[in-house]
């Protein structure tokens, strides 16, 4: 899939408030700081389209980007607030976590989550915790391993494949992952293709 054309829509810190669900959308999620605006902007070839930040925790509401991919079809990409670390109080913390939720949850044309891993690293217990999580609200999910450059080839590969046996102790079979680097583009051709097979099972329906 090809992707003529990105840009910035709207943020929110509610669901509700969001765009008309009348489109799919996909939405990118993780750990602060796994890279999740590089990767947004390494799949729609746009450098600043998401905010790049050495701060974690910079994202904090709902931001939606138009997207428009072969025949003119649009469709919805969202970066969502990162999990885990940030300096933020405790009861700002837990409205992130609730609006975090409610909108997985709640939201009706989210097709997928994309869930990012930093491949850099052995298994982190926060990231199954929360694949878990989206297990038993039965949302589709696929992760997504960044950073994949900053490691010797065969390092990212024991640390995904790790990664995937860890999964394994709570679930059947794994699904679908990729393996993604901003700076070689590696991973987007797959990512954007996925994306595409499920934009056009929603024209179908």
């Amino acid at each position: 899939m090809e992707i003529k054309d990105a840009r910035y829509l709207i943020s929110n810190p509610n669901y509700k408030q969001c765009p008309p669900p009348d489109r799919p959308e996909y939405a990118f999620i993780g750990r602060s700081n796994v890279g999740k605006s590089s990767l947004l902007n390494m799949l729609t070839g746009k450098k600043s389209l998401a905010k790049i930040s050495s701060n974690p925790g910079k994202t904090q509401l709902i931001n939606h980007f138009e997207i428009i991919s072969e025949k003119n079809f649009k469709w919805y990409m969202v970066d969502l607030p990162g999990y885990g670390y940030a300096k933020i109080s405790q009861s700002s913390r837990r409205r992130w976590e609730q609006m975090i939720e409610e909108y997985i949850r709640k939201r009706e044309n989210l097709l997928c989550l994309f869930v990012l891993i930093d491949s850099r690293h052995e298994p982190q217990k926060i990231d199954l915790t929360f694949i878990d999580q989206l297990g038993k609200w039965q949302i589709p999910f696929v992760p997504v391993f960044t950073k994949s450059d900053k490691n010797k080839p065969g390092a990212t590969q024991r640390n995904v494949n790790a990664f995937i046996r860890s999964m394994l102790v709570t679930w059947e079979e794994p699904p679908p992952f990729f393996v993604t680097s901003a700076l070689t583009s590696e991973g987007r051709e797959g990512i954007l293709d996925y994306i595409g097979d499920l934009n056009r099972s929603y024209k179908k329906d």
